[in-house]
């Protein structure tokens, strides 16, 4: 039988999973192939959809196979130990990237304001306002993710154009937040180098209640198409390890992000829940006082395209 999805209800608003209905008066199932096709293409979300039967079980085939649990570094990460020297990528993920939703706050057009139009996104450092005015405060954090291709034997995705974006120190997201409609830090794009590689200069993002600490992202073959999220090959997430993000969240500047993690788990959070964030746990060393480093590998298939 199938089960009908029951909306969340936010402060913004009903929502499902993560995303504030288009049609606040309407079930879920009745939201519009728009609202749908989203929903579908987060990996998450397909079959509490669409229910058990054919089309969701012809959907599942068709996602590639994710690891049940972290090991290596995934594992020491997600148990909260903190590491420090060089971080290490050797080990090639065991699956492609999870789909993950964008969340109610992904500044691309689909969901009101789209920063992704505007001349300046283009940039490694996002704690500034694309303006250069509000800056946002905390921890500083260096984001490297690098982009390896399924399709052609796991070679760098040279060229690719990576999007990110994250809440500030308070849980607060530009664009969206109260006071913060004005502000752009904390989102930006990176062109992926010879290796793979994107790199962005920000702040250790807070933890704000019912969510695990996270980055967003998005991926797009290069440049030129992100104005447009029809090009998106990949939509995911970066989780961060708890005992930094413990470590983190005694400063001033995180007031409240202690006590909302203390709430949640990797378990319990809607997003990690399903395997504990194994191909989405970062590699974290460094300290509170010079800054952390996190690195992620990320394997994505660039035959598919998520909306």
């Amino acid at each position: 039988m199938s089960r009908i999805p029951e909306p969340e209800h936010t402060p913004r608003g009903p929502a499902y999973e993560g995303r504030l209905l288009d049609r606040a008066d309407d079930e879920v199932v009745d939201q519009g192939a728009p609202f749908d096709i989203r929903t579908v293409m987060s990996r998450r979300g397909v079959l509490s959809l669409l229910g058990i039967g054919v089309g969701a079980a012809a959907l599942a085939a068709c996602a590639p196979g994710v690891s049940a649990a972290p090991t290596g570094s995934a594992a020491a990460s997600a148990s909260g130990s903190t590491r420090t020297g060089s971080p290490t990528t050797d080990a090639l993920p065991a699956g492609e990237i999870p789909e993950e939703t964008p969340g109610p706050f992904p500044g691309d057009g689909s969901n009101g304001p789209d920063i992704l139009e505007q001349s300046g996104i283009v940039r490694s450092d996002i704690r500034s306002s694309i303006d250069g005015g509000a800056l946002a405060v905390g921890v500083p954090l260096t984001l490297s993710l690098v982009l390896l291709g399924t399709a052609n034997g796991d070679i760098p995705l040279t060229g690719a154009a990576v999007y990110v974006w994250h809440c500030d120190a308070q849980g607060g997201y530009s664009m969206y937040s109260d006071g913060l409609e004005d502000v752009t830090y904390l989102r930006g794009v990176q062109t992926a180098d010879a290796a793979g590689t994107v790199t962005f200069t920000t702040v250790f993002p807070g933890c704000y209640p019912g969510r695990w600490p996270h980055v967003h992202f998005e991926v797009y073959p290069d440049v030129d198409g992100i104005t447009d999220t029809a090009n998106v090959i990949a939509t995911s997430q970066v989780a961060l390890p708890q005992g930094i993000s413990e470590t983190v969240y005694a400063l001033p500047d995180y007031d409240g992000s202690r006590g909302n993690l203390d709430d949640i788990s990797l378990s319990s959070d809607m997003v990690f829940r399903d395997d504990g964030g194994a191909l989405q746990m970062a590699t974290v060393v460094g300290d509170a006082t010079a800054g952390y480093t996190a690195t992620l590998r990320v394997r994505v298939d660039t035959r598919t395209s998520v909306r």
